[in-house]
C-alpha cells in the first residue's frame, strides 16, 4: 500500500528548501535596485508556508520510503517545484500569463533552456538570478540534494536516488547513498565557483559570471544576454573557457570524482568517455572544415565557433555563439541529429546519452556476427563488463519509447504550429530539443529565436516532453501504468 503521508512529508521538505534558495536572489535585487523584492519575498513566503505545512502535518506518519513512494515523490516533486518556481515570473509581471511562467520554470529546472522571454536584459536582476539558479538546481537534481541531508531528518534516500537517476550504469562513488550525493554536490559547487571566477577574470561582470557559471555547469544554457554567448564574441577567451567547462559538465560525475583523486586510469578505461571525447573531436573537425571553407569567418573564429556550438549542442547546454542553421544545410541537419545524442550518463546533460548509443551499436554489430555463428555464445561488453539482458532490454525499450514520443509529439506539434511558415521543421525541432533538454532548435525556433510565439497548447505539450526527457521517461511513464497503483 502506498504511503501518501511520506510523499507529502518529502515534498514539503523540498519546497521548504526551495524557498530558501529563492531568498538568495534578494541580495541582487537590493544591490541593483531592480524592484523585484516583493515578488521574490512573496514567492519564497508562499513556498515556505505550503512546504512547512505539508511537512508538519505528515511528519508523524512514518518516514520509510519504498520504491513506489520514491517514484511518486520524484514525479510530484518536479511538478510542484516547477509550479512554485514559476511564481517569481508570474508575480513580477515579467511573464503575466501562467502558461509562459510555468514553461520558463520547467525549462529552467529541466535545464532545457528554451525561453518565452522576449527581452532578457529587461528582466529584473533578482529574478534573472533566480532563473539561472533554477537551472543549477535542476542540473544535478534537487532530489539528490535532498538525499544528502535526509539522514539528518531520519529519512532514508536510496529509493529516491534510484528514481532520480535510472540510467543504464550502476557505478557508484561510495556505497552509502548520502555520501554519494554529498560528493556529487561538492564537485558541482567547486566547478561552478571555479568557472565563475575564471569568467569574472576574463571580462564578464561579477553578476554575469555567476549566472553563466550556474547555467554552464547545469548544461542549461540560460544567459543574462539576449544574444547569449554571442554577446562576448569580442572576448574569445570567454567562449573557450565556457566550452571547456561545458565538455567537463558532460562527463560522468563519477569519473570526474576519480579524476580529481588522480585516478586517471579509470577515466581512460571508460568506453563512454573515450567515445564522447573522440566524437566531440571528430565533430569539431568536421564542422570547422566546412565553416572555414564557407569563408564566413577567419581561421581562428571558424575553429572557435565550431568548437563552441558542437560542445554546446552535444552536452545539451544550448548556449548560442552563432546561428549554426545559417552555415550550410548539411550542418543544420548535423546539429539536428546532435539533439538526440546527449553526453555521458551520470552527467547533468540531457538527451539519449552516449552509453545507450554504445550499447545499441555494439549489440547491432554483434547481432550480425551471431547470424554467421548461430550456436556461438557471443556476449556484449562495455568497460570489459558483460552487459546483462536486463540492461539491454532497458536500453532498447528506452530508445523505442523515445522514438515513439518524438514521432507522436512531432505530429501533434505540426498541427498546433500549422500557422508557422515552416510547421514541419519547426515542430520536429521543437520536440527534439524539448525531449533532449537542449534549448535551441532549427527552423523558426532556431538559435536566433525563442518559444514566445508557440501557442499555449503547444507549450504544454513541450512542458510534458521536457519533464519526460529530464527524468528519462520511465520515472514518469511508470506512474501512468495500472499495475503501479495495485496493492499487490
Amino acid at each position: 500500500m502506498i504511503k501518501y503521508a511520506v510523499v507529502f512529508n518529502v515534498v514539503g521538505i523540498i519546497l521548504t528548501m526551495l524557498s530558501g534558495f529563492m531568498l538568495t536572489a534578494l541580495p541582487f535585487s537590493l544591490y541593483f535596485g531592480s524592484h523585484d523584492v516583493l515578488p521574490i519575498l512573496s514567492s519564497a513566503g508562499i513556498t515556505f508556508l505550503v512546504g512547512a505545512t505539508s511537512w508538519y502535518l505528515s511528519k508523524d506518519f512514518g518516514k520509510r520510503i519504498y520504491k513506489r513512494e520514491g517514484f511518486i515523490i520524484v514525479g510530484a516533486s518536479w511538478f510542484t517545484v516547477s509550479l512554485f518556481s514559476a511564481m517569481p515570473y508570474w508575480f513580477s509581471g515579467i511573464l503575466p500569463e501562467f502558461t509562459n511562467a510555468f514553461f520558463e520554470s520547467v525549462s529552467g529546472l529541466t535545464t532545457t533552456g528554451a525561453s518565452t522571454i522576449r527581452d532578457i536584459e529587461l528582466v529584473p536582476k533578482g529574478i534573472l538570478f533566480w532563473r539561472s539558479l533554477s537551472q543549477w538546481l535542476g542540473g544535478m537534481g534537487i532530489i539528490v540534494l535532498t538525499v544528502a541531508i535526509f539522514p539528518l531528518l531520519g529519512i532514508g534516500g536510496v529509493e529516491l536516488f534510484v528514481a532520480e537517476a535510472p540510467g543504464p550504469t550502476s557505478d557508484k562513488i561510495h556505497p552509502r547513498i548520502k555520501e554519494t550525493a554529498k560528493r556529487l554536490w561538492l564537485i558541482y559547487v567547486g566547478l561552478t565557483i571555479t568557472l565563475s571566477i575564471l569568467l569574472w577574470i576574463s571580462g564578464m561582470t561579477f553578476y554575469d559570471a555567476i549566472n553563466h557559471g550556474l547555467t554552464t555547469l547545469a548544461t542549461g544554457g540560460f544567459s543574462t544576454k539576449n544574444a547569449s554567448i554571442a554577446h562576448y564574441n569580442t572576448i574569445p577567451i570567454i567562449q573557450y573557457i565556457i566550452a571547456i567547462f561545458m565538455f567537463v559538465a558532460g562527463v560522468n560525475y563519477t569519473l570526474i570524482y576519480f579524476s580529481l583523486k588522480g585516478d586517471f586510469k579509470r577515466l581512460w578505461s571508460s568506453d563512454e568517455f573515450k567515445t564522447y571525447l573522440f566524437l566531440v573531436l571528430g565533430l569539431i573537425l568536421t564542422v570547422f572544415v566546412i565553416v572555414y571553407n564557407c569563408g564566413v569567418y577567419d581561421l581562428e573564429k571558424s575553429f572557435r565557433e565550431s568548437l563552441f556550438q558542437v560542445v554546446s549542442v552535444i552536452t545539451t547546454t544550448g548556449f548560442v555563439s552563432a546561428d549554426y542553421t545559417s552555415w550550410t544545410p548539411f550542418l543544420t541537419m548535423l546539429f539536428f541529429i546532435l539533439l538526440f545524442v546527449g553526453a555521458s550518463a551520470g552527467s547533468t546533460s540531457g538527451g539519449i546519452k552516449i552509453i545507450r548509443h554504445i550499447v545499441i551499436f555494439k549489440n547491432s554489430f554483434l547481432e550480425l556476427k551471431r547470424l554467421l555463428h548461430p550456436k556461438a555464445i557471443i556476449r556484449m561488453k562495455v568497460d570489459k563488463k558483460i552487459v546483462t539482458p536486463k540492461i539491454m532490454t532497458h536500453v532498447l525499450v528506452f530508445l523505442l519509447l523515445y522514438l515513439m514520443l518524438f514521432i507522436v509529439g512531432s505530429m501533434i506539434m505540426t498541427v498546433i504550429l500549422s500557422d508557422f511558415d515552416q510547421p514541419l521543421l519547426t515542430s520536429i525541432g521543437a520536440v527534439a530539443t524539448s525531449l533532449g533538454n537542449v534549448g535551441p532548435s532549427i527552423a523558426e525556433l532556431g538559435p536566433l529565436h525563442n518559444f514566445a510565439d508557440v501557442p499555449y497548447i503547444g507549450k504544454w505539450v513541450l512542458i510534458i516532453l521536457m519533464l519526460l526527457g529530464r527524468l528519462e521517461l520511465f520515472t514518469i511513464l511508470i506512474l501512468f501504468t495500472p499495475y503501479f497503483w495495485r496493492n499487490n
